[in-house]
């Protein structure tokens, strides 16, 4: 589960501007300020059930978009790679990249 919530913020990073007002708001409540599905619901005046398919969507588009783009996934190979490079300059360039 920790796992797969940080992998979901990670994306999240990358991809929230591509997810409608509503998939993000409900998103980072729950996953960024770790509110439950009920407290969410309470402080939006929206049913619980209706939280959850709208966070279930905005996670199945976050998995969809890194399928499409890959962009998470070359960050980490980047980082990687940058990691791996003896040469100071050069390192430092990347890393302002």
């Amino acid at each position: 589960m920790i796992e797969k919530t940080i992998e979901l913020n990670e994306l999240y990073d990358f991809y929230s501007e591509l997810l409608s007002y509503k998939e993000k708001i409900y998103f980072s409540l729950y996953y960024l300020d770790n509110l439950s599905l009920s407290e969410i619901s309470e402080n939006q005046e929206v049913s619980r059930s209706a939280i959850s398919k709208t966070i279930h969507k905005a996670e199945e588009k976050l998995i969809k978009f890194e399928g499409m783009l890959n962009l998470n996934k070359k960050s980490k190979k980047l980082a990687e790679i940058i990691k791996n490079i003896n040469d100071t300059e050069i390192t430092k360039k990347l890393e302002e990249l």
